[in-house]
């Protein structure tokens, strides 16, 4: 029996969670979870590594690899299919820290690399 997955931490939802070409392909949408999104966000938009997305998030690095790889697969049928794009679902929990605002910093650094905070 497979073990539950483990909780990913995201520090911002997207601002929009539907995409849609002008004139979108028949069939299923294209589905993002949020977690797949967060990876996209903090290693295409804001530049981290692998290793720094995986402390951000609170998993393995070699989880965010393949996070990172299932998005990248999602969004390439989504610019080539011209299908829909949700992004929904996931098994994640939103930053604990009330100063956080989706820099990927926490407020004054980040508090999860500083050793200050290392629960959800």
């Amino acid at each position: 029996m497979p073990r539950n997955a483990k909780c990913r931490r995201v520090c911002q939802m997207p601002a929009h969670c539907r995409f849609a070409p002008e004139q979108p392909a028949p069939g299923e949408a294209v589905c993002l979870t949020v977690e797949e999104y967060e990876t996209v966000r903090l290693m295409d938009y804001l530049g981290l590594t692998q290793e720094e997305a995986a402390v951000q998030m609170g998993v393995a690095r070699t989880t965010v690899q393949r996070i990172y790889a299932q998005a990248r697969q999602k969004l390439a049928a989504f610019l080539v299919e011209g299908r829909l794009l949700q992004i929904s679902g996931g098994s994640y929990a939103l930053c604990p820290h009330k100063n956080c605002q989706g820099c990927g910093r926490h407020g004054n650094g980040c508090h999860f690399q500083q050793g200050k905070d290392t629960s959800l």
